[in-house]
């Protein structure tokens, strides 16, 4: 008697236009066989229909495909990250590039971007290191300049809602025809109950459903009341971005994107403190040295981004020093101590994000130095008030929230 039904079940499985479960390379690390993705119930909303998914590309393109999907439903347009090991190395919408910003992602030389091909140089441009062998995500299906863009770029994936025929021929030659894209069906959600198992055991919650949006912008609490419609589109992306990155966490966000992520830390300073520096480094990027500086013919764009992140190094040893130089045909002229305060003085307008409350007014005094002018926060702490302080003294404009915003 049960033949029959598993015989039925199994030609149902083959009809279905995709299956219940995914084979995976292996797990957290090679070691971990088997490994696999599954549905508990019905198909996979998810193909790949390029390459072979492993654990952590999956737990990247997850999050990242939550991530866009819900900034442009927050904002309506066209999103993408830049995800690594869980947590977005950047995030962004589609604003247009200024010359400047073209050079320092390296798309100066690419005539017709599309807005997703946008998006997705901006979140690569917010920290081009750490988005090395990067999972892209895209809120809308990948067009032809988006994948032209991701073919140049060190990358080991992407997830998209669909694909045109020339991006996925594209796509389809990069690595050998290895590279990984993976198409999400984009009605899909998830149960209103998540589990996870840790040790054996296992955990339940509610899930986070809840899309930080313009609104979460409403309560000043500052005396500057002044919030414009830019920074309340940078606070959104910012929040959106947190919401997907390991706590604690905050972001520092500009033209539509995350220029600053400090993700995973004990400490709140020390989130802000990353997430400070690595917006000083995005900014110190487009510094005129830097943009008119001639690379070796043959440099690999990773070896540029290598280079320049060397070269900004404020006490670059003799051996860095060595190896940033054979990168350009003539190594720009150091940046100075002065230099450096000169052209990180004139970033402004940076707005910030953090999930969860301030302790201390630590990490406003250090935002100031970034150019923050704007910050939203859930609130909370027993010295708000302090917080607030701080805020007024550096003529900042900052919003409570109340959504606290922890992702482990």
């Amino acid at each position: 008697m049960a033949a029959g039904p598993a015989r039925r079940a199994r030609r149902q499985r083959k009809a279905d236009p995709m299956p219940r479960e995914l084979p995976l390379r292996y797990g957290m690390n090679p070691h971990q066989k088997p490994a696999r993705v599954y549905a508990a119930e019905g198909d996979l909303p998810l193909e790949a229909v390029s390459g072979s998914p492993g654990f952590i590309n999956l737990l990247d393109a997850l999050h990242a495909w939550a991530l866009v999907k819900e900034l442009k439903a927050a904002l309506g347009l066209p999103a993408a990250a830049s995800f690594k090991h869980v947590s977005p190395a950047g995030a962004a919408v589609a604003v247009p590039l200024s010359d400047a910003e073209k050079k320092a992602a390296f798309v100066d030389d690419m005539a017709d971007l599309s807005p997703l091909a946008v998006a997705y140089a901006r979140a690569r441009g917010a920290d081009r290191m750490s988005s090395f062998g990067d999972l892209a995500a895209f809120s809308d299906p990948l067009d032809a300049p988006a994948a032209e863009l991701l073919a140049r770029e060190v990358s080991d994936g992407c997830i998209a809602p669909g694909y045109a025929p020339e991006a996925l021929e594209v796509l389809r030659q990069k690595r050998g025809g290895k590279y990984l894209a993976l198409k999400i069906d984009p009605a899909f959600e998830p149960p209103a109950l998540e589990t996870r198992q840790v040790y054996g055991l296992w955990l339940e919650q509610a899930r986070n459903a809840v899309i930080p949006g313009p609104d979460i912008c409403k309560n000043i609490v500052t005396r500057c009341q002044d919030l414009p419609p830019f920074a309340v589109r940078d606070l959104v992306v910012a929040t959106v971005a947190l919401k997907y990155t390991m706590s604690n966490s905050v972001a520092f966000a500009k033209h539509g994107q995350a220029i600053g992520i400090g993700a995973g830390q004990q400490s709140r300073v020390h989130c802000t403190r990353l997430a400070g520096s690595k917006a000083d480094t995005w900014w110190l990027r487009q510094h005129p040295r830097i943009l008119e500086a001639e690379f070796r013919p043959g440099t690999s764009r990773a070896d540029m981004n290598n280079a320049i992140d060397q070269y900004l190094l404020e006490h670059p040893t003799p051996f860095e020093k060595r190896v940033y130089k054979k990168a350009f045909v003539k190594a720009p002229r150091p940046l100075s101590a002065r230099d450096r305060r000169a052209w990180l003085g004139q970033l402004d307008g940076v707005s910030l994000s953090s999930d969860a409350f301030f302790p201390f007014r630590d990490s406003i005094d250090r935002a100031a130095r970034s150019g923050v002018r704007y910050v939203l926060q859930p609130g909370g702490s027993e010295r708000d008030d302090v917080v607030i302080r701080a805020c007024d003294e550096h003529g900042m404009v900052m919003a409570l929230s109340g959504l606290r915003l922890f992702h482990h």
